[in-house]
Order: C-alpha cells, then structure tokens, then sequence
C-alpha cells in the first residue's frame, strides 16, 4: 500500500491491509483487557473465535442469541457476499455471553453491540478505532482494524490447531484457497521455515 502525502491517509485506488493478531498471548492480553466492558468483550471474543466480518456481527439482535448453549449455531446471512454462513457458540463464547446478559441485562429487540449514540449498532469504524486502541494498550506493533479479529481467526486455527487453508476457505466463504492465504498475509519467514525441513 503506497501512501499519499497526507500521512497516513493511502494512495486513491489502494487498499488498506491489516494486520491478524499472530500471537496467542496477545488475544488473550486483550480479552483481560476488555473484561471490564461486557459489550467490547463480547464483540472481541465472538470476533476471534467465530471468523465472521465485522459487518455481519453488529447486525445480530439480542433475541438471535439468548438462549443458545455450546455447541449451538445462528444462521447469517453475509452482507458483502450474500452467502450463508454460520456463528458457532463455543464455551468461550458462551462464557462471554452469559457475562454479558448477567451484566448488561438487554431486551431482546436490541442490537447485541449497541452504539453509544443513538438506537442502532455500533459501527465498524468504532470496532476499527477500538482494536487500535486495544492494540495499543499492550504494545502491539502493527497496522490493526476491525478485520484484525477475523484474520486472527483463521491464522491462530492455521498455525496453533493445523487447519489447512481449504477448510479456511470453506469458513470464510472464500473463492479458493490461495485467496485465503493472501487474505491471511503470509510473510516471508513462514515460507523461509519450511526450507529447514530436511526431506533426505
């Protein structure tokens, strides 16, 4: 990304690429982070452990998911591609869900993550400006927005749990893999590792 003499603004026609959070101890230094914030914890956590776009998380209402336990799914429908996909309630999910009807106690019309102006739901810009400021409370050093969460998805599942990049791409509703392998930012070093194996 090339950019313009404004600073930090890109270059008209170029895109902004962020950053997944690669490590584990940094998703979880920003779950404890937002523990005290039961909206901004529930979004971070359905984030990281759901891979779905931002976009398609602040739509859901509270009524789409009271009730649901581990292991049990809501259907979405992904805005940017008209797809059908899948949230899936994990014990962590569950976990930050149950925190925040306790805390929070929210009527079952409301979005799940409220905006603090007006009756909508919270925009992905703000969800953008929030994950840089998590990034910064603990001195994580990197370009970060609110795709960070969904990247961080895929590339923990890939490097902590072996997932190869065909089921990624089936998640994330991508055309092939290797989109999803360029989605995730592959860095040099990853492939410079495997040089290392010795095959005879």
């Amino acid at each position: 990304m090339k950019l313009s003499g404004n600073g930090n603004h890109p270059k008209e026609g170029s895109r902004i690429v962020v950053d997944p959070i690669r490590r584990i101890e940094d998703i979880r230094a920003i779950s404890k982070l937002t523990e005290s914030n039961p909206r901004d914890h529930l979004l971070f956590v359905m984030g990281v452990n759901n891979g779905l776009r931002v976009c398609d998380l602040i739509r859901i209402k509270v009524m789409d998911v009271r009730g649901l336990k581990v292991g049990d799914t809501l259907a979405i429908k992904e805005s940017k591609t008209g797809k059908e996909n899948i949230l899936l309630v994990n014990r962590t999910v569950y976990k930050a869900l149950k925190t925040y009807f306790d805390k929070v106690q929210p009527d079952d019309k409301e979005y799940l993550f409220p905006s603090r102006k007006g009756n909508s739901h919270i925009q992905s810009q703000a969800v953008s400006k929030l994950i840089k400021k998590w990034a910064k409370a603990i001195n994580l050093k990197g370009n970060y927005g609110c795709h960070s969460m969904r990247k961080a998805f895929g590339y923990i599942q890939r490097t902590k749990y072996g997932v190869g990049f065909e089921i990624l791409c089936k998640r994330y509703n991508h055309s092939s893999p290797t989109v999803t392998m360029r989605y995730l930012g592959i860095q040099d070093k990853e492939v410079h590792s495997i040089l290392m194996n010795e095959i005879c």
